[in-house]
């Protein structure tokens, strides 16, 4: 699926430097090398006898690569000779992209192309890009807050007061931009609800104003929501580093097959490429997180420029490679917001660096003497990948187990992340036929979710791996907010299992992926924004950052703690302003291939079964006289065991036929009215018997 195509116009191939920890790595070959689909898929592929590194490729199927400037001699295969234009006027168009030479054309008008999908073409001159898949709407757009402005709105849809569900919408005028999309897994209180998803309801009527959706990197919170919401929205534009664009592909590809051919990707294949989405100017950091190819942003626009590092942490000292630093952001032009992700404002122990965690990680493994079962995050790349280039040096067999973990280090493979290591990996199958001493087995499921492979693992019923005691068990991730109960069961689980279990509060073991509270000042510190949102976390730990800029000297009307739905508005020599009205960010939650479909009351009514039970109530009703013939059915699911308490269903049965016998008999009876009363009397009737409350659904039928 991700096997690549090269061309032969493509540019010399360059090293990549990993930017975290990632020395062991062996290069990727050919990162300059576009990863498209065949010429013969797309009539829309844009070839250049110059080095790609600085054209535009507008490919609707395959992946798409967005950089600084169009060389001005831009020329098509032979097949599609024929629609190159080369206009009078000195500029070319090719399928609707309008190139110009020198400031004479720029602010020129837009060009169509023959599928409608108009391209601006301004500020050619200064060597930016304009990508406009939409026709935009003529005159002042309607904010998301019903005020008519020329300002920048930005305005959460989730990642405030929570945990996941990450996606922040950038507004000015009738442009708007989207940041990540992406999912939160359901609470205990939500039975069947597989995970939530930002509600896009307030874009509903502008999709042809997004002009794009950056991706920050590849975890769940940030792209998992992607397959819902990209197709409610018209499918727009997403723009991301490599490993993300393929994991968001596989992702749409994966929710419902063959709709992966509908995305429009704009590649950034260097970190300093530059996009430029109506008037959104968007350039692009490093940060140190725990995936390869995370991005920070910076939003350029008339009123404010945003810095965005997404989920981010720093690493210092002895850390491989070069370690990343934020001061130059000072200088860019102000005001200055910084948005800044706050999940770890409350740890303030010193953080485990990346060697650290893994020069212990190689000790536990190679002084192991059976087997080592290691339970981390299916997006832990780079660990996955250290933990199979040392097994390689030492002799180790690594079995990998996860359909999410198979798939994504199948990716990263792919594009060159990780080496093949076809003599060092084994399938999960296989490590019956090695030595205990020489298995390494790395699964997904740390978390304590019920049906991963490390939770089946630890509740002995996965098919190949028991735990046996002279076995190595490693927790090698972080504990996320919420999960510490069912964490901790897993835990209690395996301490009875094996004589040999290692997690981060007995051994640095774990480095992880987000700042704390010595990081947020040290950010602080080198960029001094004007502006300071703290964002990404719960509303307690928003609050703690808020406390730690001001103790480091920044003033409260500088800070703004936004809720999901809060609108704040920045116009340049103007106080921000948090408008009273909020956008509509209640919970879309996904059950199955039902997406919104579950209420508050189907929740209520799930909660209720669970905990309650249901009884059905089956009553047979004369039409003509109203009166009941015969004894109601009784039938309890969850309940009562209806053997063990007969005489309860008894009195049940005898409640229903005083309750049909007071609806006035002689009079018919309405179905509605008395299937009402029957539920209300029944369900006090019982809770009084019982103490508790089951659902009762009551059936009529009239003869």
């Amino acid at each position: 699926m991700y096997k690549k195509k090269l061309e032969s116009k493509m540019a010399p191939k360059k090293a990549y430097k990993p930017f975290r920890g990632a020395s062991s790595f062996n290069q990727p070959q050919g990162m300059a090398q576009a990863k498209s689909q065949d010429l013969s898929q797309s009539s829309n592929q844009i070839s250049s006898k110059k080095s790609l590194d600085n054209d535009l490729i507008i490919d609707s199927i395959g992946l798409n690569y967005v950089t600084k400037t169009v060389p001005t001699n831009l020329v098509r295969n032979q097949q599609d000779q024929s629609r190159f234009n080369q206009k009078g006027d000195g500029s070319r168009k090719i399928n609707g992209l309008s190139r110009t030479k020198g400031p004479k054309r720029n602010g020129g008008p837009r060009r169509n192309d023959k599928q409608g999908n108009p391209f601006q073409s301004k500020n050619f001159g200064s060597g930016s890009i304009n990508v406009d898949f939409h026709k935009k709407t003529n005159g002042t757009e309607v904010s998301a807050s019903g005020l008519i402005e020329n300002s920048l709105k930005i305005y959460p849809l989730g990642g405030q007061e929570e945990v996941g569900r990450n996606c922040t919408v950038f507004e000015y005028d009738d442009d708007i931009i989207i940041l990540d999309m992406g999912l939160q897994f359901s609470d205990e209180d939500m039975p069947g609800i597989d995970y939530i998803v930002p509600n896009v309801s307030c874009l509903r009527g502008k999709e042809k104003n997004i002009r794009g959706v950056i991706f920050s990197h590849g975890h769940l919170d940030h792209i998992g929501g992607a397959p819902i919401l990209l197709n409610q929205l018209g499918n727009p534009p997403i723009i991301g580093r490599q490993l993300t664009l393929a994991m968001i592909k596989h992702r749409v590809e994966d929710y419902r097959k063959g709709t992966s051919k509908n995305l429009k990707t704009i590649l950034i294949k260097n970190i300093s490429d530059k996009v430029t989405l109506g008037k959104f100017k968007i350039s692009f950091f490093q940060v140190e997180h725990s995936i390869i190819d995370a991005v920070g942003l910076i939003i350029t626009t008339p009123h404010g420029t945003v810095i965005h590092p997404g989920d981010w942490t720093f690493e210092d000292g002895d850390k491989p490679g070069n370690t990343f630093g934020y001061s130059h952001l000072a200088t860019l032009p102000s005001p200055k917001i910084l948005m800044l992700e706050s999940l770890g404002v409350s740890y303030i122990k010193e953080r485990v660096s990346v060697k650290t965690s893994t020069d212990n990680l190689e000790k536990v493994i190679g002084g192991a003497k059976g087997r080592v079962i290691i339970g981390t995050f299916a997006s832990q790349l780079e660990r996955i990948a250290h933990i199979i280039t040392y097994c390689e040096k030492i002799g180790k067999k690594v079995a990998l187990d996860g359909y999410s973990m198979k798939i994504n280090v199948s990716i990263a493979q792919e594009l060159g992340y990780i080496p093949p290591h076809k003599n060092t990996l084994i399938s999960i199958e296989k490590i019956s036929d090695y030595d205990d001493d020489k298995i390494v087995v790395v699964c997904t499921g740390a978390q304590g979710e019920s049906n991963a492979v490390f939770s089946r693992v630890v509740n002995n019923n996965h098919r190949f791996v028991k735990i046996r005691k002279a076995d190595t068990v490693i927790f090698s991730s972080s504990v996320i907010p919420g999960n510490e109960r069912s964490v901790q069961k897993v835990k209690d689980r395996v301490y009875r299992l094996s004589d040999n279990v290692i997690h981060s509060d007995i051994m640095d073991i774990h480095s992880g992926g987000h700042a704390n509270a010595d990081d947020i000042k040290k950010v602080l510190k080198q960029i001094q924004p004007d502006f300071f949102l703290p964002v990404y976390a719960n509303h307690y730990m928003l609050v703690e950052t808020k406390k730690l800029a001001m103790r480091e000297g920044f003033k409260e009307e500088q800070i703004f703690v936004l809720d999901n739905g809060n609108v704040i508005n920045f116009k340049k020599g103007q106080k921000p302003v948090v408008f009273k009205e909020k956008v509509n960010t209640d919970y879309v939650m996904v059950d199955g291939l039902g997406i919104g479909d579950v209420s508050e009351i189907v929740l209520r009514d799930r909660r209720m079964m669970a905990g309650d039970g249901m009884i059905v109530v089956i009553a047979t009703i004369d039409a003509k006289t109203g009166s009941i013939i015969g004894n109601p059915d009784i039938i309890s699911r969850g309940f009562v065991h209806m053997k063990e308490n007969r005489d309860l269903i008894e009195k049940t049965r005898a409640k229903v036929k005083q309750i049909v016998k007071d609806n006035n008999p002689m009079t018919p009876a309405d179905d509605d009215y008395l299937k009402n009363k029957i539920r209300n009397e029944m369900g006090q009737f019982l809770f009084v018997s019982t103490q508790r409350r089951p659902m009762v659904l009551p059936v009529i039928i009239k003869v």
